[in-house]
């Protein structure tokens, strides 16, 4: 058993519950490999300390991580990374990784922060196939019969 410090942070601007922004922190932390099996999580307390949130919130968090299986929480000792998600490593000099480096370059020139980062690559997982369709049919450029004229 490990104590692994995890500096959570949670942004009140963000609008997204508080509760939710740890979960994604202790998910993001196990996927890649910060946090691993037998890694014990800071308590309630401490996070409240350092996050300036309720210890409840905290525990909402480690409930909603206990019942996805990621921790588990055990009375007097405290919460433990129980299982950590298999998902493929990139490596950081893969071509994939340096094609998002070059985009998030021209995100940052371009002013977006990290919250409107995101919020793109949200909309761009969420659509899919469909987002190159979709910035072709506002650019004008398609080859699709009948679409794509000036409007």
């Amino acid at each position: 058993m490990t104590v692994v410090v995890i500096r959570f942070t949670v942004e009140r601007r963000r609008g997204v519950a508080a509760y939710q922004q740890l979960v994604e922190q202790v998910k993001q932390a196990t996927r890649t490999g910060a946090l691993r099996v037998g890694d014990q999580l800071p308590t309630a307390k401490e996070v409240a300390e350092t996050c300036a949130v309720n210890p409840n919130t905290t525990l909402k968090a480690y409930r909603e991580l206990e019942r996805e299986g990621l921790v588990e929480l055990v009375q007097g000792r405290g919460t433990f990374v129980r299982e950590v998600p298999e998902h493929p490593r990139l490596d950081p000099g893969s071509p994939l990784v340096a094609e998002l480096a070059s985009w998030l370059d021209r995100a940052r020139l371009a002013g977006l922060d990290r919250h409107a980062v995101q919020a793109a690559l949200d909309l761009a997982w969420e659509l899919g196939g469909a987002v190159p369709a979709i910035a072709a049919d506002r650019s004008g450029e398609t080859d699709r019969p009948g679409r794509g004229e000036p409007r």
